[in-house]
């Protein structure tokens, strides 16, 4: 029997989730969460069991300059209309393992209290699409949960994004798991099934750029109306990646992010200073380094990079901003690529300005 195409709170199966309090037809979060070990380390893909004893292959793993824990990075993209997939679609269980959960959890919630009525039928009309072939347009059901076809792929199932405080946004990929042959593509009605380009996003979102403080001169303490000399050598002053990978059977994807520095942006803490440049813009020298090192002989002249104080701090300090901007790009499975929208990332240096005493002889 074929009807339109379900989703998990477009259908009666939403009477089902009120009635049970149970989502049950997405894949667990405890399974799904991205794994990560830490700035410049690596992950190697990790399968594990839940407490049903069931085995569970879907996890992304992160390697390169990310944050620790799984933790969101420290970039923030210049498009304040771009953000992380809230959410996608990944493999989730084989059919054997997959059986044993859903059959069980459908089991469970047939037997709960006053589930009569709508709430039934959504179970009823379940158990018959994972067992009984009942299916609607372009969602085939399935025989005794493809159990006939298990090794040879794996049901997917909807993700959330950990890191994505919109409830609802997280909570949106909500169809039922289907089955994705392995070495073949999900159903293109999938429009957020797990692409190189949704590992790119993720890649970025745990990104963790270098904290580079600007060198300055003079260091820390400067004068009224002193020029004083901002620069970044290359060494410190470099690209960096993250990577995304997802490694199960049958079905393997990586996206690297690269975030190269393009110019440093100076805020010098208070109105009465001027930058130089007049923009405070900073650019990117030929050989990967900004501004340039003061060194003797060079008073007289105007620094390509710095900040001129028009009054003294007093007994406190002015915060100077420091702003890096960095082009951020990527490269995925299948000779994929593309471009991220910039980031930035800043770093906030106390600066001492005193005034100039004058000695009278």
């Amino acid at each position: 029997m074929r009807r339109p195409r379900r989703s998990f709170f477009g259908s009666s199966a939403a009477a089902l989730a009120a009635a049970t309090g149970m989502i049950y037809l997405l894949a667990p979060n405890a399974t799904a969460e991205p794994v990560d070990t830490g700035k410049g380390g690596s992950a190697q893909q990790e399968g594990g069991t839940d407490e049903t004893g069931i085995h569970s292959a879907v996890r992304i793993t992160y390697s390169g300059s990310v944050a620790p824990n799984g933790g969101t990075g420290n970039v923030t993209s210049v498009d304040v209309n771009w953000t992380p997939p809230p959410c996608w679609y990944a493999p989730y269980l084989g059919a054997k393992d997959f059986k044993k959960k859903m059959s069980a959890e459908i089991k469970e919630a047939a037997s709960a209290p006053g589930m009569t009525g709508t709430p039934a039928a959504a179970i009823g009309q379940t158990k018959a699409h994972y067992e009984d072939e009942y299916g609607w347009t372009d969602t085939p059901g399935y025989k005794d949960y493809n159990v006939a076809k298990d090794g040879e792929g794996m049901f997917w199932a909807g993700v959330e994004n950990p890191n994505e405080p919109d409830y609802l946004k997280r909570n949106s990929c909500t169809d039922l798991p289907f089955w994705v042959d392995n070495g073949e593509a999900p159903p293109p009605q999938y429009e957020e099934a797990i692409t190189p380009e949704i590992l790119a996003a993720l890649a970025y979102q745990h990104m963790e750029l270098p904290g580079t403080e600007v060198t300055l001169a003079p260091a820390q303490t400067t004068k009224v109306n002193l020029p004083t000399w901002a620069w970044l050598d290359k060494a410190d002053f470099h690209e960096v990646q993250a990577t995304a990978a997802i490694d199960v059977p049958g079905f393997a994807l990586t996206a690297t992010t690269t975030a190269k520095p393009v110019s440093l942006r100076l805020e010098p803490g208070t109105p009465d200073a001027e930058t130089y440049p007049a923009s405070g813009e900073c650019t990117i020298n030929d050989d990967g380094s900004i501004g340039e090192p003061y060194a003797k002989g060079k008073a007289d002249r105007t620094p390509p990079c710095g900040i001129k104080y028009l009054r003294s701090s007093g007994d406190g300090t002015f915060d100077l901003q420091a702003t890096i901007t960095w082009e951020i790009a990527w490269t995925g499975s299948g000779r994929t690529g593309g471009d991220l929208p910039n980031g930035t990332f800043e770093n906030a240096q106390a600066v001492t300005v005193q005034e100039i005493q004058a000695v009278n002889r």
